[in-house]
């Protein structure tokens, strides 16, 4: 066995075929949890599941623990699932001691135990012969976070993978207020899909608004739009608007989105391909949004957008406490967007 991408695990789950052993460790626990629940919900019947399923936590036991448990022989049943969350808080894992059990173990699995560690936010030490071995010895899943140019077709495939659509709008909504950040896509996706169980439903722009929440004139997605086409008086109106609902709408949320957004424009406007297509494959965007960029570098001139570049950096920094003084994120982000503008 060797190191394995989290969807092609996936598939083999679903497919009914379940290794002995699996780590699955790293930054994104959406893929993590994905595999682990599955394992948990299908791998034994439910009335298997009383004498044979353990779920233990990385803080409470030590390697030797979760190995006597996965030791143990199933009773009337096939198989025994053992799956230990939160794996990283297991005190001796990292420790010579702990290595060379498990290790001892991952060359020797039990064939009628599946043991799944959990081990999340973080990876094993790959210097370390546990990290250097155990992607031979167990189906070992390392899951990182998606690139920004991937959400999108993420969010497309995760709809698609319920049985509905999403349109382009909704999609890139999503995608601008959430990031990659899978865990919560995926829950804010079924929030909106709990409301339609067993109708076919096109997810657009106004169920995102109705059921994530995003202010259907007032978010990020919009300030982008305002600040492309150089409209004053929308942008004037979201600022006031951002600055009355930090919560909802905190402003280094908001700057490291207009961060992305300028730093595509200034990518663009070097471009010497400006065709829809061509900035489409260049910025890594649905073709349905290259319109506005191309707006945008005919508002915005090379130098001002490498001013903006560093209008954005330097409200980062304050909107963080660096240099900031009295002045409030509200009153940052107002004196940002009038330099961007101007």
């Amino acid at each position: 066995m060797a190191a394995a991408k989290p969807e092609d695990v996936i598939r083999e789950l679903k497919g009914g075929k379940y290794a002995p052993l699996y780590f699955l460790q790293g930054e994104e626990p959406y893929y993590l949890d994905a595999i682990s629940d599955f394992i948990e919900k299908n791998a034994l019947v439910e009335a298997e599941k009383g004498f044979n399923q353990t779920i233990l936590y990385g803080k409470d036991v030590q390697v030797s623990d979760v190995l006597t448990h996965a030791r143990r022989f199933p009773m009337m049943a096939q198989k025994q699932v053992v799956i230990v969350k939160e794996a990283q808080s297991i005190a001796d894992l990292n420790k010579e001691d702990g290595e060379k059990l498990l290790l001892h173990y991952a060359r020797q699995p039990v064939p009628s135990t599946i043991l799944v560690f959990c081990h999340k936010h973080k990876t094993l030490d790959g210097r370390k012969q546990l990290g250097k071995e155990l992607g031979k010895l167990a189906v070992m899943v390392t899951s990182k976070p998606i690139q920004e140019y991937q959400v999108s077709p993420w969010i497309d495939q995760y709809v698609k993978g319920r049985g509905m659509a999403i349109t382009q709008k909704a999609n890139m909504l999503l995608t601008e207020y959430i990031g990659n950040n899978l865990e919560r896509l995926s829950n804010e996706i079924e929030k909106i899909l709990i409301n339609f169980k067993g109708e076919k439903v096109n997810i657009d722009e106004d169920l995102v608004h109705k059921f994530v929440g995003i202010n259907k004139d007032y978010n990020g997605f919009e300030l982008q739009k305002a600040l492309i086409f150089k409209n004053v008086d929308k942008t004037s109106r979201m600022v006031n608007y951002f600055e009355a609902n930090p919560k909802n709408n905190p402003p280094v949320m908001l700057i490291a989105l207009l961060y992305t957004l300028y730093a595509k424009l200034l990518i663009a406007s070097t471009s010497r391909d400006k065709s829809a297509k061509g900035l489409a494959s260049l910025l890594k965007v649905s073709p349905y949004f290259v319109a506005d960029y191309q707006k945008g570098i005919q508002n915005y001139s090379f130098p001002q957008l490498c001013r903006a570049i560093g209008y954005l950096r330097e409200a980062d920094l304050r909107v963080k406490g660096v240099d900031a003084g009295s002045i409030t994120q509200g009153n940052i982000l107002r004196e940002l967007v009038f330099k961007l503008m101007h």
